[in-house]
């Protein structure tokens, strides 16, 4: 597949990147490089591959869920300026 320069300045507005006219036909062929080595990439068959998310099958070692630090709201919140039933107050930001 290969991008034209209008291509090539639309991408690089929407990244908002800037380029200049001589720079087009260097990422022209670049990002068809790219595309084309995507293209072969596609052409593999995978049927029948599981789709995997590591490469060894492993299960992830978990801690035991229990409570490990002790309840201290009331201490931190007594530096608050402005607290209410356990939360804090701040002022509206967003009109």
């Amino acid at each position: 597949m290969a991008l034209t320069s209008d291509d090539v300045l639309h991408i690089a507005n929407l990244a908002r990147l800037e380029i200049t006219e001589a720079e087009v036909d260097v990422y022209s062929k670049k990002l068809t490089n790219i595309l084309d080595m995507v293209d072969q990439l596609t052409a593999a068959d995978t049927k029948g591959v599981v789709p995997m998310a590591h490469p060894l099958d492993m299960a992830q070692r978990l801690r035991e869920d229990v409570v490990t630090e002790t309840d201290q709201r009331k201490l931190y919140q007594q530096n608050a300026s402005q607290t209410e039933a356990g939360l804090y107050l701040v002022p509206k930001v967003i009109e």
